[in-house]
């Protein structure tokens, strides 16, 4: 009997314990759960400690506007004109940009401003105004496409389901190889590049490394070489892929008149030279420099109307004529950059409409631009030849069509 007594109590007591351990393990949850609230911050904020509203910049509006309209203290809004334009010049505030307020007991204590992805401007509103920018974390992912083009670049790696910028990307890449207003259908391009995200939203193409472009039944390798001082795409024998000049000087519609020396003038109705190419495209497209150079000429020519000359070489010589205006600081003497903007196609001189009047001497004597054989950059030295032949080899057969 005592032997049962003892047993009961026993489990009694283990029952009770039992009890007790469940209901602080549940007394344990609850706090762990307000822990990992506390816990979730954003922008360094604990969020679930706030109520929290979003808008956006509408325009004309000014940070103190904002502010103002959000319900911030005067105090503090009447500090924005010490901030330290280093730390945040608030002139930089954009229409259509994001930003979040975080209220607690109805006073506004943060402000956020997105001026981007990975961007965040955060405003300390509870004692004196204090500013903290934010870089969210990004990751890269490495990508493979092929597609085949059918109307142009842009469509056919949309069509791929690759980033747009991709398409920018190659077209630069192959700037100096590939007159991409010439394409074919049925034209083929395979890339190997990674792609950056946040919050996996992808921010587009960071870098590509390798690819190959089937165009007019030729292939034009290209691969993203890095080292000391040598950085650039190069073909597979390490050739740049870079050359002396851009295929063409702008983004044109179509070409209007080629180069002859009998062609019937539009407007005097003669037969007469025109040693250039024609660009006819929409009045004020941007006009590139060929290639790096020095400004020799600038002002108005006569019936070439607003004209600019760059001698690029003791070799070559290029002419931009009919222009509706020059680019800003652009003047006699200054040295550009290929693809520099230097002016914007008009209709002045002797013109029937906005084109470009392009031309290029070569040893003074005038070449047709789209005949002109281009020499490249400098090739891959032969003491890294053997680290670039690497690269090669790791990619070739994935770009092999």
């Amino acid at each position: 009997m005592r032997k049962l007594i003892i047993y009961i109590f026993a489990l009694c007591l283990f029952c009770s314990c039992s009890k007790r351990v469940k209901d602080v393990s549940d007394a344990d949850n609850v706090d762990s759960d307000v822990e990992v609230s506390a816990l979730r911050y954003e922008y360094g904020i604990a969020v679930d400690s706030f109520e929290v509203r979003r808008g956006v910049v509408g325009s004309g509006e000014t940070l103190g506007g904002i502010l103002g309209r959000v319900g911030a203290d005067r105090s503090m809004i009447s500090q924005l004109s010490r901030i330290d334009r280093d730390s945040f010049d608030v002139r930089l505030i954009r229409a259509g940009k994001e930003y979040i307020c975080f209220y607690r007991d109805s006073l506004l204590e943060y402000f956020v401003y997105l001026p981007s992805r990975i961007e965040s401007v955060v405003f300390h509103l509870s004692d004196s105004l204090h500013i903290e920018k934010q870089l969210k974390e990004t990751y890269l992912r490495e990508r493979y496409t092929e597609a085949q083009i059918e109307s142009s670049l842009w469509n056919a790696m949309v069509g791929s389901g690759s980033p747009t910028s991709l398409a920018v990307e190659l077209s630069e890449i192959y700037a100096w190889s590939i007159d991409f207003f010439g394409l074919q259908r049925g034209d083929k391009v395979k890339a190997i590049y990674d792609e950056r995200y946040v919050d996996s939203v992808s921010l587009g193409v960071n870098r590509v490394y390798a690819s190959s472009f089937l165009h007019g039944g030729k292939v034009v390798e290209a691969y993203y070489f890095s080292r000391d001082s040598v950085s650039g795409y190069f073909d597979s024998e390490g050739k740049s892929l870079r050359k002396a000049f851009l295929k063409a000087p702008l983004n044109y519609k179509r070409i209007s008149s080629t180069f002859t020396y009998a062609r019937k003038h539009p407007i005097f109705k003669t037969v007469r030279p025109h040693t250039g190419v024609d660009y006819a495209a929409p009045a004020g497209t941007p006009v590139v420099a060929l290639g790096d150079g020095k400004v020799i000429e600038k002002g108005y020519k006569g019936g070439g109307g607003n004209t600019i000359k760059i001698r690029h070489n003791s070799v070559y010589t290029t002419a931009y004529l009919h222009l509706q205006g020059y680019a800003k600081g652009l003047a006699v003497g200054k040295m550009v950059s290929q693809g520099e903007v230097i002016g914007y196609v008009g209709s002045t001189g002797h013109s029937t409409g906005p084109h470009l009047d392009f031309r290029v001497w070569k040893d003074g004597e005038p070449v047709n631009p789209l005949t002109i054989e281009s020499p490249s950059a400098e090739p891959i030295p032969d003491d890294m030849k053997p680290y670039f032949d690497s690269v090669v080899v790791r990619y070739k057969d994935r770009l092999a069509f």
